[in-house]
Protein backbone atom coordinates (compact mmCIF):
# COMPACT_ATOMS: atom_id res chain seq x y z
CA UNK A 1 0.00 0.00 0.00
CA UNK A 2 1.33 3.79 -1.03
CA UNK A 3 2.43 5.56 1.25
CA UNK A 4 -0.14 9.17 1.90
CA UNK A 5 2.67 11.37 2.08
CA UNK A 6 4.42 9.88 -0.89
CA UNK A 7 1.17 10.08 -2.74
CA UNK A 8 0.86 13.78 -1.96
CA UNK A 9 4.53 14.80 -3.33
CA UNK A 10 3.86 13.39 -6.38
CA UNK A 11 0.53 14.85 -6.36
CA UNK A 12 1.77 18.47 -5.74
CA UNK A 13 4.67 17.83 -7.97
CA UNK A 14 2.33 16.89 -10.94
CA UNK A 15 0.35 19.70 -10.02
CA UNK A 16 3.17 22.17 -10.33
CA UNK A 17 4.57 21.17 -13.59
CA UNK A 18 1.04 21.45 -14.94
CA UNK A 19 0.47 25.06 -13.60
CA UNK A 20 4.09 25.52 -15.08
CA UNK A 21 2.25 24.86 -18.31
CA UNK A 22 -0.11 28.02 -18.06
CA UNK A 23 -3.53 28.11 -15.99
CA UNK A 24 -5.98 25.50 -15.09
CA UNK A 25 -9.69 26.69 -15.90
CA UNK A 26 -11.27 24.61 -12.39
CA UNK A 27 -10.00 22.15 -9.77
CA UNK A 28 -12.14 19.64 -11.67
CA UNK A 29 -10.41 19.89 -14.74
CA UNK A 30 -6.98 19.32 -12.74
CA UNK A 31 -8.77 16.27 -10.94
CA UNK A 32 -9.04 14.86 -14.62
CA UNK A 33 -5.77 15.69 -16.17
CA UNK A 34 -4.33 13.90 -12.76
CA UNK A 35 -6.43 11.08 -13.36
CA UNK A 36 -5.16 10.53 -16.86
CA UNK A 37 -1.50 10.47 -15.50
CA UNK A 38 -2.71 7.51 -13.05
CA UNK A 39 -3.02 9.63 -9.62
CA UNK A 40 -5.88 8.49 -7.33
CA UNK A 41 -7.07 12.42 -6.49
CA UNK A 42 -10.61 13.99 -5.28
CA UNK A 43 -11.59 17.57 -5.65
CA UNK A 44 -11.03 17.99 -2.37
CA UNK A 45 -7.28 16.95 -2.27
CA UNK A 46 -6.63 19.10 -5.38
CA UNK A 47 -7.97 21.80 -3.32
CA UNK A 48 -5.91 21.32 -0.52
CA UNK A 49 -3.10 21.22 -2.88
CA UNK A 50 -3.80 24.19 -4.49
CA UNK A 51 -4.36 25.97 -0.96
CA UNK A 52 -0.71 24.44 0.15
CA UNK A 53 0.82 25.27 -2.99
CA UNK A 54 -0.32 28.70 -2.38
CA UNK A 55 -2.10 28.86 -5.91
CA UNK A 56 -4.09 31.50 -6.58
CA UNK A 57 -6.90 31.92 -8.53
CA UNK A 58 -6.90 34.35 -11.54
CA UNK A 59 -9.58 35.29 -14.25
CA UNK A 60 -7.26 32.93 -16.65
CA UNK A 61 -7.80 29.85 -13.80
CA UNK A 62 -5.69 28.75 -11.06
CA UNK A 63 -1.56 29.36 -11.43
CA UNK A 64 0.86 29.48 -8.99
CA UNK A 65 2.86 32.82 -8.10
CA UNK A 66 5.95 33.66 -9.57
CA UNK A 67 9.17 31.85 -8.31
CA UNK A 68 11.08 35.25 -8.53
CA UNK A 69 10.17 38.52 -6.45
CA UNK A 70 11.21 41.93 -8.11
CA UNK A 71 9.38 44.68 -6.40
CA UNK A 72 8.42 46.70 -9.60
CA UNK A 73 8.14 43.77 -11.38
CA UNK A 74 5.95 42.34 -9.30
CA UNK A 75 3.30 45.20 -9.88
CA UNK A 76 4.33 45.20 -13.89
CA UNK A 77 3.47 41.65 -13.83
CA UNK A 78 0.00 42.84 -13.20
CA UNK A 79 -0.17 45.91 -14.63
CA UNK A 80 -2.91 45.10 -17.06
CA UNK A 81 -5.87 43.67 -14.16
CA UNK A 82 -5.76 47.32 -12.43
CA UNK A 83 -8.08 49.65 -13.67
CA UNK A 84 -8.35 52.56 -10.93
CA UNK A 85 -6.70 53.48 -7.68
CA UNK A 86 -8.31 55.99 -5.12
CA UNK A 87 -7.41 57.42 -2.02
CA UNK A 88 -10.21 56.47 0.84
CA UNK A 89 -9.11 58.58 4.54
CA UNK A 90 -5.73 59.26 5.00
CA UNK A 91 -4.32 55.86 4.78
CA UNK A 92 -6.36 53.55 2.95
CA UNK A 93 -6.00 53.18 -1.07
CA UNK A 94 -8.86 51.20 -2.72
CA UNK A 95 -7.64 49.28 -6.23
CA UNK A 96 -10.52 48.21 -8.64
CA UNK A 97 -9.11 45.26 -10.69
CA UNK A 98 -10.24 43.62 -13.45
CA UNK A 99 -13.26 40.96 -12.31
CA UNK A 100 -11.50 37.79 -10.25
CA UNK A 101 -7.81 39.73 -10.16
CA UNK A 102 -8.01 41.29 -6.99
CA UNK A 103 -6.11 38.69 -4.99
CA UNK A 104 -3.32 38.48 -8.14
CA UNK A 105 -2.98 42.16 -7.48
CA UNK A 106 -2.96 41.97 -3.59
CA UNK A 107 -0.38 39.21 -3.73
CA UNK A 108 2.10 41.66 -5.75
CA UNK A 109 1.31 44.29 -3.42
CA UNK A 110 2.85 41.84 -0.71
CA UNK A 111 5.84 40.61 -2.55
CA UNK A 112 6.79 44.11 -3.42
CA UNK A 113 8.11 44.57 0.36
CA UNK A 114 7.12 48.16 -0.34
CA UNK A 115 7.46 50.20 3.00
CA UNK A 116 4.69 52.26 2.79
CA UNK A 117 2.47 49.28 2.31
CA UNK A 118 1.27 47.85 6.03
CA UNK A 119 -0.89 45.42 4.44
CA UNK A 120 -4.31 44.50 2.25
CA UNK A 121 -7.15 42.29 1.68
CA UNK A 122 -8.04 41.20 -2.29
CA UNK A 123 -11.63 40.23 -2.68
CA UNK A 124 -13.14 39.81 -6.27
CA UNK A 125 -12.29 43.06 -8.61
CA UNK A 126 -10.86 45.12 -5.29
CA UNK A 127 -8.21 45.71 -2.96
CA UNK A 128 -8.30 47.50 0.31
CA UNK A 129 -4.37 48.80 1.02
CA UNK A 130 -3.63 50.12 4.61
CA UNK A 131 -0.59 52.37 4.44
CA UNK A 132 1.31 53.76 6.99
CA UNK A 133 0.36 57.16 6.29
CA UNK A 134 -0.66 60.16 3.75
CA UNK A 135 2.81 60.30 2.60
CA UNK A 136 3.04 56.45 1.91
CA UNK A 137 -0.57 56.50 0.56
CA UNK A 138 0.71 59.21 -2.00
CA UNK A 139 3.48 57.26 -2.87
CA UNK A 140 2.04 53.95 -3.80
CA UNK A 141 -1.06 56.08 -5.63
CA UNK A 142 2.00 57.09 -8.04
CA UNK A 143 3.81 54.07 -7.81
CA UNK A 144 0.38 52.58 -9.52
CA UNK A 145 -0.56 55.44 -11.52
CA UNK A 146 3.67 54.69 -13.18
CA UNK A 147 2.24 51.02 -13.10
CA UNK A 148 -1.06 51.63 -15.41
CA UNK A 149 0.59 54.42 -17.63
Amino acid sequence: MPNPNTEQIVRREAIRERLAVGPVDTQQSLVEHLTSQGLRVTQSSVSRDLRDLGAIKTAEGYTLPAAHHDADHELDAVSALLRDAQTAGPNLLVIRTAIGAAQRVALALDRSGWPEIVGNIGGDDTVFVATTGSAGQKNLLARIERARA
